[in-house]
């Protein structure tokens, strides 16, 4: 098997990213951003997200997750409290996320401290999901061994007949989290390997501090 990747290549020239034109508030950008990639580049699923934690045995992992909303305050995700990300979280809030929209050859890394929702919140999320869906939060036991698929089709069985014709609540064990940023990172991909790379940080005083880094 040739493992060589060195002959790879790709140019980059969709667009330019300017310190001069950029707000002072980096989720102004990242609103703009979004809904830019969302209009005109259907072939992006726009709203998936990478999250990196701290494992309870050390390591960083990385998994994508669907952002469910975002707002001045932050970023907005749901996913089972018990799974690994989830105990990651518990022991060590500071998480990484990143989007990277291949067509609009955009990338933002943004680092923040994540905390729970208020439970009300995450009632009204779960009562907007299909009811598969929620019955399939109840049924998986997130991250842990599982005998086979078959026992994963018989306990969501098992909960469709128990749940029929009835309300299904909210599961104490998943929920949202808000992920506050405290730097955010945007990445615009430009000829000969120059990229735009502007970064913001907050300060000491909550103020948002903008600079471009070298590619």
């Amino acid at each position: 098997m040739d493992g060589d990747l060195s002959n790879y290549r790709k140019t980059y020239d969709k667009g330019e990213l300017l310190l001069k034109e950029t707000p002072e508030n980096p989720m102004e950008l990242f609103k703009k951003w979004f809904h830019e990639v969302d209009t005109h580049f259907e072939g992006d699923e726009t709203n998936a997200m990478t999250i990196s934690t701290i494992g309870l045995d050390g390591f960083p992992k990385n998994r994508v997750v669907l952002l469910k909303r975002f707002t001045y305050e932050g970023f907005i995700f749901f996913t089972n409290y018990e799974s690994e990300k989830g105990h990651a979280i518990a022991k060590n809030p500071n998480v990484c996320l990143s989007f990277f929209w291949h067509g609009a050859e955009r990338q933002i890394i943004i680092k923040g401290v994540t905390e729970k929702l208020a439970e009300n919140l995450s009632d009204g999320y779960f009562e907007s999901r299909p009811r598969g869906s929620q019955l399939g939060a109840i049924a998986s036991n997130q991250s842990a061994v599982v005998k086979d698929r078959a026992q994963l089709e018989t306990d969501l069985k098992n909960l469709e007949q128990q749940y029929e014709g009835k309300e299904i609540p909210r599961p104490d064990f998943w929920g949202g989290y808000m992920v506050r940023p405290i730097s955010i990172e945007f990445w615009q991909g430009r000829p000969n390997r120059l990229h735009d790379r502007i970064h913001y940080q907050m300060d000491a005083e909550y103020n948002w501090v903008k600079n471009r880094l070298s590619p």
